[in-house]
């Protein structure tokens, strides 16, 4: 039979801390659902290695290039792993610089989370202790959500299972965590008191104590996005369709403040019926029926069965061969691929521009700069 604590850690992983936390019934909820993995989510475990890998040799010296090369023969391998993970060294090697003396530094640490979680463990991708001061940095690969680091539960709770590990050999009340999301180019940091850290915790362990009991309200929100019970929970359904069609105002027209409030309740809307068409498609395509719904083929585009056997026919039949072709340049980023970021930056860095980019609209708490010149629309698009 499954220990307590193994299925403990199994519904209440640090990764998934922001959803059972704020919605504490998901958690047994989305275990009736097979846990599958992406390529993006191994990709991502191969960058980790690498940055691993990488970290072993910058801060112990020891000899790595076996490691290395292993990686580097993986399917999922890409050489722009490189350039990220040599980013996240440099991050760690800045962060070393700060300290007035030497911290102490682990890599791939393992970090016993259950005096908070029932059999709770995770990983600290790099940890450093000095100066009075415990500093959690974590690794994302990823580049279609950014992850920040204020008040962000799985960095707190690697936090405090790094408080549990090292606080009978180092003193600190300072606490720090840090994202390295190279693809996004985004570090952000935030920081804390230990008093702040402890609090965080206590209101974990009750949370916790509910949501493996599979207990508690169901809180739909932003959180929603990786449960794996996000396209049919009848609880988000509730939710989004409320946000749909609640119509309580003035309908002639919007206000700037109602605006945004309704773009903030579409975003979820959206993203609720994006869920439900995937679910309600692969059911179809399973066999399986949905009332008044169907699968079908979707716009096909005309191809060659064999482009050499067709060019061959069309040259035989007079057709000139340079005229079956396109002679086209390579992009830039293919360019930097072929030549290696240093070799592209001192031979080509000078022919190099980064025009604006084409205006978008996201969220005030997103840390790009606002665009504060006044344009017409027709003048910003272009």
């Amino acid at each position: 039979m499954e220990k307590h604590e193994e299925r403990a850690h199994a519904l209440l992983s640090a990764s998934g801390a922001h959803r059972w936390i704020e919605c504490t019934p998901s958690a047994v909820l989305e275990s009736k659902f097979p846990d599958t993995t992406s390529d993006a989510a191994r990709e991502g475990t191969l960058a980790h290695e690498l940055c691993e890998v990488k970290l072993t040799h910058v801060l112990y010296g020891k000899d790595t290039e076996r490691a290395h090369e292993w990686i580097m023969q993986q399917e999922l391998y890409q050489k722009e792993m490189e350039e990220h993970s040599d980013r996240y060294v440099e991050e760690i090697r800045e962060l070393e610089g700060s300290f007035k003396l030497k911290p102490f530094i682990a890599i791939e640490s393992r970090l016993d989370l259950s005096a908070y979680i029932p059999g709770g463990f995770g990983t600290g991708d790099c940890i450093m202790i000095g100066d009075r001061k415990l500093v959690i940095v974590d690794f994302k690969y990823g580049k279609g959500v950014p992850v920040y680091a204020e008040n962000n539960p799985q960095l707190m709770l690697y936090a405090l299972g790094a408080y549990q590990k090292y606080r009978m050999l180092y003193n600190f009340d300072v606490i720090e965590m840090k994202i390295v999301q190279p693809r996004l180019n985004l570090f952000p940091d935030w920081t804390c008191s230990l008093d702040e850290l402890l609090a965080f915790g206590e209101t974990v362990k009750e949370k916790a104590a509910v949501a493996i009991r599979g207990e508690g309200e169901f809180h739909p929100g932003d959180w929603c996005r990786f449960c794996r019970a996000k396209a049919t929970c009848r609880a988000r359904a509730d939710y989004s369709i409320q946000l749909a069609f609640a119509a309580d105002k003035d309908p002639a027209l919007l206000s700037y403040e109602e605006v945004g409030e309704y773009l903030r309740k579409g975003e979820h809307v959206a993203s609720w019926l994006s869920d439900l068409k995937e679910y309600a498609l692969r059911a179809c395509l399973e066999g399986k029926e949905i009332t008044g719904w169907k699968a079908v083929h979707g716009r096909s585009v005309r191809a060659f069965d064999d482009v050499d056997a067709a060019f061959r026919d069309a040259i035989k039949a007079g057709v000139e061969e340079a005229l079956l072709y396109e002679r086209r340049p390579l992009t830039l980023s293919k360019v930097e691929k072929m030549m290696g970021k240093k070799a592209f930056g001192e031979t080509l860095g000078s022919h190099v521009v980064r025009p604006p980019g084409k205006p978008t609209l996201v969220e005030a708490s997103d840390p790009r700069e606002a665009i504060t010149d006044t344009v017409t629309p027709e003048e910003a698009f272009q």
